[in-house]
Order: C-alpha cells, then structure tokens, then sequence
C-alpha cells in the first residue's frame, strides 16, 4: 500500500471540505473532521478520514442524516439522554461527550446515554478529550452484529468497541480502546487473499466449529476476546449502550454494508468522572505517575519489546504525526481530494 504524508491542518482542510459538500453544515462538518483526524494522528486509520466516503456514500442513499437536530434531555442532574436523529456518528459521539461532561462538571459525575446514532469511529479521541479536562472515563458503543452468542451459530452481537481513560495532569494520559473480537475481518480477508490458513481461535465456520480456513471464517462468525468471557463483555456493553439507551441492539441494529440506505440506530455511551472532586491534581499525577513508573520498570521477557501502557503507541503516534505530518495511504487521501474538488467545482460554501 503506497502511503503519503500531509500536515494536519492540510488534512483537516480536505476532510471538512469533502463533509461540507456532501450537504453537511460546516460547524458539524468541523467536529467531524476533529474527531476522524484524532483517530488518523493516533495510528487508527481504519476510523480516520479514510472513512468520510462511507459516511457521505450513507448520507446520499438517505440511510444517515447529514443535517440532524440532536436533541438532549436531562431527567436527573448527572444523566443526559441524547436522540441523535441518525446523524454522522462523530458528530453525535462529540455532542453526547460535550453533554457527559457538562453534567460532571456540576456533579461529579456525568453519564450520557445515545440512540439514533451511527458508526462513531474510534473510543479514543473521546477518552482523550475526556482526560484532557480532568475526567475518567468509560465509553463503549454496540454495533453491526459479527460475533455469535457463545456456542452458537448465528451472529447476534457487534464486535463492540469500549474502552477506560485516565487522566494524569501534565502528562499522559492512560487510555485503552478495544474491541471485542479477536482480530478485525480485514485479517481474515488478507489471509483468504494469501491463501494462508489462519488461528483457530480467530473464528468459526458457518456452523459454529473454529476453523483455520479463511474462507470458511469468512462464511462465519468473529471469536470474542478471551472465550466466553469476551462474550459476557459484548452482552453487557450492548444492555447499557442499546437496551438503556433506546437505541437498537443486538440484530435489530441495521448492517451499514448490506444495507447502508438504512438507518443503524446505533446506541453509546458515555461515562465520565471529574477527578478534581475525589483527589486533588497534583496528587493525581503523583499517584499516576508511581503507577505508570512501577509498571514500566518491569523487567521485558524480551528486550527488544519493553513493557508499554495502554495507549502509549498511540499517544507516541500522535506526537510523531502532528509534529511530521498525517501518515495516509495515497488512494484514501486521492478520494479525499476528489470529494473536497466536487464540492469547490459546485460551489458549496454552507
């Protein structure tokens, strides 16, 4: 795969001009933008920019809404409850965020609760932001279902991102985004691709045996991480972030591949602590720093391969890039181009 290198603001440039003419106003079209390039600056290009023509394919087959009015209830001081009137996901996960802390700033704790919401890129720009202000966080999203029920053989849950952050003062935070899956199905394509078999505890065939053919996973179901136990993880993520929040959930949650004209209803959550109201600043970095040193002076079983933090790769991504520039591969970035050309040619200045 060729890659190039762009600047940030260059980058956040296209990506806003190619949201705004897809028929997205410019101010959502700017936290969109945020929260994809976030992603991309990390290293998580698969929810970078990369997937703004999905989303605009979407918006023109009417399966997403590129003008929603998100709207936001507040039945109890800490919790809000945010319709996103199937918006772009990014835009509805900035907006929902926004709202959790808003409540946690007046309570110590804030928990936003999202239906009508779709494809919301990665957890972690929302942990850091979360962490950037001082606040702990849980945020989890469900999905398009991939994994079966545990000993079964028909796909019933999403490979549902979540993920924990930690704030630490001046430094880094401590951030881990995941999903539920053992690996993504672009491995297992790569693999059917190279005709090379693959582990079994990667995924089952169609009748629910793990398999180490290709071609038959792709015919079948995602493994969870760690057995049943990723299982229960996935049943508990969807309770709290379809069931609760009145979104859709398990396979009533629409495929944006196999029908993309169709809203998803996905549902997220958002769970948010202000750390200044359970330990002072500076005694937070202190206690986060032991923990962080303690950890890192752990001897590696290969020197090569020191011990790493959750989220440290990532945050070393991230300075690298925006000090160097957004690595991107060159077909992503031509797109990005052509969808920001289109709309210069039409003359879109919403």
């Amino acid at each position: 795969m060729t890659t190039c290198t762009v600047a940030v603001e260059e980058l956040s440039e296209l990506a806003r001009s190619a949201l705004i003419g897809g028929g997205v106003p410019a101010d959502d079209a700017a936290d969109i933008a945020d929260v994809l390039i976030a992603a991309d600056l990390f290293g998580i290009h698969t929810h970078g920019v990369q997937r703004i023509p999905q989303y605009l394919d979407r918006v023109r087959l009417g399966g997403v809404n590129p003008r929603p009015d998100i709207r936001t209830d507040a039945p109890a001081p800490a919790v809000r409850l945010v319709d996103g009137d199937n918006g772009i996901g990014p835009l509805v996960g900035r907006r929902a965020l926004g709202d959790a802390l808003a409540a946690g700033r007046q309570t110590g704790v804030g928990v936003a609760f999202v239906k009508g919401s779709n494809h919301f890129g990665p957890v972690m720009p929302y942990l850091y932001d979360a962490a950037q202000h001082g606040f702990a966080a849980v945020i989890a999203s469900n999905a398009t279902t991939t994994i079966a029920p545990w000993g079964g053989k028909a796909t019933k849950l999403g490979n549902n991102p979540m993920g924990w952050g930690m704030p630490a003062g001046d430094n880094d935070p401590i951030l881990f985004d995941v999903a539920l899956s053992v690996v993504a199905r672009a491995k297992i394509r790569a693999a059917a691709a190279a005709g090379t078999k693959i582990p079994t505890t990667w995924a089952t065939d169609a009748s629910g045996v793990p398999t180490d053919d290709p071609d038959a996973a792709l015919a079948g179901f995602l493994q969870p991480i760690a057995g049943h136990k990723g299982y229960g993880l996935s049943v508990m993520v969807d309770l709290f972030a379809g069931v609760l929040s009145g979104a859709s959930y398990l396979d009533r949650v629409s495929s944006w591949s196999s029908h993309p004209e169709i809203p998803q209803d996905l549902g997220h959550f958002f769970i948010v602590i202000d750390t200044e109201t359970i330990c002072p600043a500076d005694e937070l970095d202190r206690r986060v720093t032991d923990f962080r040193e303690r950890l890192l002076a752990t001897p590696a079983a290969d020197p090569s391969s020191p011990v790493r933090l959750p989220g440290q790769l990532e945050l070393q991504n991230r300075r690298r890039q925006q000090r160097e520039g957004v690595d991107i591969a060159a077909a992503d970035l031509d797109k990005l181009r052509q969808l920001s050309e289109l709309r210069v040619s039409a003359g879109g200045t919403q």
